[in-house]
């Protein structure tokens, strides 16, 4: 957070200029930018201003409509141009999607969360995820050639931002978007950009797995170049102080002097970026049940939104929360801290329970003339035995960064330090609502290191699949006005059937009917069991030669020959491609294979 990617967008878009250098831009080339920040007014309906979007195809619309009054109106030529120019404009509008258009727009909408009830609602009656969900449909209808997102999946759960991998992942144009998301990222990325300050911006080729791979690799031969640059700086160094004063030597003395003063140090990426170590104060003790719901059920104006659900959280259970929005997380939220209360049945707090808890409107909060140090201290105090620097140094403010003012921090910045206040008190049980919005990676390492050690209950409410995967021991799934409670972290909870899993491959909706022909099925099963193992052979040296292109790409010497560099990035394109594609066939050929086993 705070290093400029957001201002770096905004100059690429041309909505800041560089302080040097340039920025060149086709002139015609259509970008579609969805920001973190609301967009301006937003009138008529959810629909209407989705449709919106489609500036272009809705004037070709108008256009048609104008072109058949003027077919029925006229006669002889006038009438034959007129019919000659509707028929050009109704190619052109069936190309641009233009019949389909409505139905295209209800089916993004329904992929964003939207019921079809919402449909027909104002956006003005929206609240601001709502309304960020709104923009982002008209984005997705307006088919640009580029896709510009800031932190797209900030207001979605788990269910719309699974849809949105899989409509990216097969999107036509090029996408440049700036996400925490790690599953996200390797859904939809094949290249990442690193932008570190200091070093500017390095590209890997590849998902963000793939990146993390690649990056250790050049900081290993970097850190193994900088080690065997300080040994010969070392032998010529100990060379000079040796012969200086010898006059047989000053020749060579002199020669190795001027190559130390032109020797460029190697520099050497940093792994790690905000690493901290944490020691919670130890909260007070609660009661073994923290909280226990016995087939209950709550709502608002004689409504249920969740019936009949039971389960009860343990102490020292971290459990996530997850389903799509409006099925009644908050609700549920509110039934548990105590903030409503049930329409049937009955939760209970255990014994000893004290919680704080973060929402996702925490950052408004914090007063921007203060500085970081001065609102953390607003909020704990002065504590006696806690160095409030320290802590403050736990959630990434070290050294002069404690004394920035609040309103020059990035929005993950903030949200930061609000986490830190949230997470500073001796609480033992801990709700945490959406608190990865807006966090950069490092910042995301932080939280689910503190998490991890938090000696208390964490009840967690994200849409960030690695956070609960790396925190979470249990689920509370909230869907058709059900909550349904899962002992362990169930993928098939994380990545709904029919969508993207977390590692990018679709997940199968069918299989071919296995056949009534014994004799076929067994001339179909030796084809197929051929077929896989050569298809499986390819797969494989596809990927091997993906790796060892890696290897190159990852090599700072190669970076010396411009055109080497194109020339391996090209080929490596082509390896992952091919892989990608026999991938898809080994899956198809596997699935076939397996159907004819079954009974």
């Amino acid at each position: 957070n705070g290093t400029g990617k957001t201002t770096l967008i905004e100059i690429l878009l041309g909505q800041q200029q560089p302080d040097s250098g340039d920025v060149s831009r086709p002139r015609e080339l259509r970008v579609g930018y969805l920001a973190q920040e609301l967009p301006g007014s937003q009138g008529g309906t959810v629909l209407e201003e989705v449709l919106g979007g489609a500036g272009s195809v809705r004037e070709l619309a108008a256009t048609i409509a104008e072109l058949e009054h003027r077919v029925a109106a006229t006669e002889g030529t006038a009438h034959d141009k007129a019919l000659q120019a509707l028929g050009s404009s109704q190619t052109q509008f069936e190309q641009m999607g233009g019949y389909a258009l409505e139905a295209e727009a209800h089916r993004i909408l329904h992929g964003l969360g939207f019921g079809a009830d919402q449909h027909g609602r104002p956006v003005t009656e929206l609240s601001g995820g709502w309304r960020m969900r709104v923009a982002l449909a008209r984005l997705l209808l307006s088919n640009p050639e580029v896709l510009v997102l800031d932190e797209p999946t900030n207001h979605l759960d788990v269910d719309s931002v699974a849809w949105l991998e899989q409509h990216l992942s097969g999107w036509s144009g090029a996408v440049l978007f700036v996400s925490h998301d790690r599953d996200f990222i390797d859904a939809v990325a094949n290249r990442v950009l690193e932008l570190t300050p200091g070093e500017g911006i390095t590209e890997y080729v590849g998902n963000f797995g793939e990146f993390v791979v690649q990056r250790e690799e050049r900081i290993a031969i970097a850190e193994a170049a900088a080690a065997n640059q300080a040994r010969k700086v070392a032998q010529v160094e100990k060379f000079v102080e040796r012969f200086r004063y010898k006059a047989t030597k000053a020749r060579q003395v002199q020669s190795r002097v001027k190559l130390l003063e032109r020797v460029e140090a190697v520099k050497v990426p940093e792994r790690t970026v905000l690493r901290a170590k944490f020691g919670f104060p130890e909260p007070q003790r609660s009661s073994r049940v923290v909280v226990e719901a016995r087939d209950a059920s709550v709502g608002y104006e004689g409504t249920d939104i969740v019936r009949g659900t039971s389960f009860v959280i343990e102490r020292g259970r971290k459990v996530a929360l997850v389903g799509p929005n409006g099925a009644g997380k908050t609700t549920l939220l509110r039934l548990i801290l105590g903030e409503l209360a049930p329409t049937m049945g009955t939760v209970v707090i255990g014994a000893n329970v004290d919680y704080a808890v973060f929402h996702q409107d925490q950052t408004s909060v914090l007063d921007p003339a203060l500085t970081v140090f001065e609102e953390f201290r607003r909020h704990t105090g002065d504590r006696q035995g806690r160095n409030l620097r320290t802590v403050l140094g736990s959630f990434g403010f070290t050294g002069d960064a404690a004394d920035r003012f609040v309103g020059d921090l990035s929005g993950g910045e903030r949200t930061r330090l609000a986490l830190g206040k949230t997470m500073v008190d001796p609480v033992n049980l801990l709700v945490l609502d959406e608190p990865t919005n807006h966090l950069d990676l490092p910042s995301c390492d932080i939280l689910e290191d503190a998490l991890s050690v938090y000696p208390g209950t964490v009840i967690l409410v994200t849409h960030d699949r690695h956070l609960i995967r790396s925190v979470a021991d249990a689920l509370i799934e909230v869907r058709g006005g059900l909550a349904r409670w899962h002992d362990e972290v169930d993928e098939a909870v994380l990545a709904p059937a029919g969508l993207i899993t977390p590692g990018g491959t679709r997940v199968a909706s069918s299989v071919p009917d296995r056949r009534t022909d014994q004799k076929a099925d067994q001339r179909d099963a030796k084809r197929l069991r051929k077929q896989l193992a050569a298809v499986e052979s390819r797969w494989e040296a596809a990927e091997a030669e993906v790796a060892t292109l890696q290897l190159q790409l990852a090599d700072p010497a190669l970076y010396r020959d411009p055109t080497k560099v194109q020339e391996v990035a090209r080929r490596h394109d082509a390896a992952k491609d091919l892989a990608s594609t026999l991938m898809d066939e080994w899956e198809a050929a596997s699935a076939a294979v397996e159907a004819l086993r079954s009974p």
